[in-house]
């Protein structure tokens, strides 16, 4: 054994990377999150401030940060993720490297092509959108036969496997618009991104892994996981997708009041009442974000039924986003990294950190949207957001390169 795959020898080796899919695609994600919010922050400090001049790409900054955070960083989680549990959730064998490895250069490529078309790069925006086309669609090639490989249905990884599929539409959209298409492609992609990709993923691996996690910690604990909540969140889910497609706002209500009463539901049947296991409790703080943003939501819309505004502009979809999506991802991340690299299933320090610190810059970009100079109020909370991951992401990023400390592969 080289010194490169020793435990306990502290050395880094890039080619540790390639041992996992979760190290590699997790290592990726982690880099992802850093960059993207570092030119978000430095765009948003530069437009406010004006101490330094930055780049207006085309298209606007605003649409293309949605872009690359909810089809070029999370999903880098999401494919991590996916690729190491669907062999398992299904008895399958697990992948070998030649079918993730692509997806891993196809999401990071992409990203860093698009920063740089951000930056001024002419031919980076569409280069990395083509990119990230590439390594999706290695990623629903290497997904998609298990669905049929298996001997029974796992519906977590066709709900999986569905979100992703609309994930590509979300992405071929973007595509479009960058060819030449209408702003309404533009418009439906980021749409899609969080009513068709990311929440369904989301709420999935809730489904799934959320009760079975407090079942294991919690004495007495009834988990409870029918298959139709996953089916009545799809179909709400859907209908929001395509009312804001249609410009139907006055109808959301319909839909939000019910992921309001579903998401609600949720959280009071699933919440590990008296545990103190700090990776269990994150989740389920993570997962009270979903109703307080359906809450959220909910009340916009019917304010717009009742005066044809959106009195609460962005803030709804960033509860969401950084309030739910933010947490949960700390929390998950965490939980994977220590058990697949055998330390302790537990919370380390800068863990609790980057989970705190999101709380608060979750508040701070709700309250934006209402606050007398929301562009401050933007640019602190992305500072904050690099404030309160740089330290969780320089930990995992150590872990990924470097062998298990149990000395067992992966």
């Amino acid at each position: 054994m080289d010194m490169t795959s020793r435990p306990g020898t502290g050395t880094l080796s890039p080619r540790l990377l390639a041992n996992a899919p979760h190290r590699l695609m997790f290592f990726i994600g982690a880099s992802n999150v850093l960059l993207a919010m570092a030119w978000w922050a430095a765009w948003l400090v530069a437009s406010r401030w004006h101490g330094f001049a930055m780049p207006q790409p085309h298209p606007y900054a605003g649409w293309l940060h949605a872009i690359v955070m909810q089809y070029q960083v999370l999903p880098s989680f999401f494919f991590g993720f996916l690729l190491t549990t669907f062999p398992r959730w299904m008895g399958l064998p697990e992948f070998g490297r030649r079918r993730y490895l692509p997806v891993g250069i196809g999401l990071f490529g992409g990203q860093m092509a698009t920063l740089l078309g951000a930056f001024g790069w002419a031919p980076g925006i569409l280069v990395g959108s083509g990119l990230t086309i590439a390594g999706w669609t290695f990623g629903l090639a290497a997904l998609g036969p298990l669905l049929f490989r298996e001997k029974g249905t796992t519906w977590h990884a066709r709900s999986c496997f569905a979100a992703l599929c609309l994930g590509l539409a979300g992405l071929v959209a973007w595509l479009a618009f960058l060819r030449g298409a209408s702003p309404l492609w533009a418009f439906a992609s980021i749409k899609i991104g969080t009513f068709g990709l990311l929440m369904p993923v989301y709420v999935t691996v809730a489904h799934r892994m959320f009760p079975f996690f407090a079942g294991n910690v919690v004495p007495n604990y009834r988990p409870w996981r029918p298959l139709w909540l996953l089916g009545a969140f799809w179909a709400l889910a859907l209908a929001h997708l395509a009312l804001e497609l249609v410009h139907g706002y006055r109808w959301l209500w319909a839909p939000d009041l019910g992921l309001l009463a579903l998401t609600t539901s949720m959280l009071w049947r699933w919440w590990p009442r008296g545990s103190r296991n700090g990776l269990l409790v994150t989740l389920f703080i993570g997962l009270a974000w979903l109703p307080i943003a359906f809450a959220l939501y909910s009340a916009q819309s019917v304010a717009y039924l009742q005066t044809g505004m959106f009195w609460l502009g962005r803030a709804p979809a960033h509860a969401l986003f950084i309030g739910f999506f933010g947490s949960v991802l700390v929390a998950m991340v965490t939980r994977v990294t220590q058990g697949h690299s055998g330390r302790p299933l537990k919370m380390p320090a800068v863990a609790w950190v980057a989970f705190g610190g999101i709380q608060l810059v979750a508040l701070v970009r709700v309250v934006a949207e209402l606050a007398p100079d929301p562009l401050a109020c933007m640019a602190i909370a992305a500072i904050g957001w690099l404030l309160a991951f740089t330290p969780w992401v320089l930990r995992i990023g150590r872990i990924y390169l470097s062998p298990r400390v149990d000395g067992k592969p992966g």
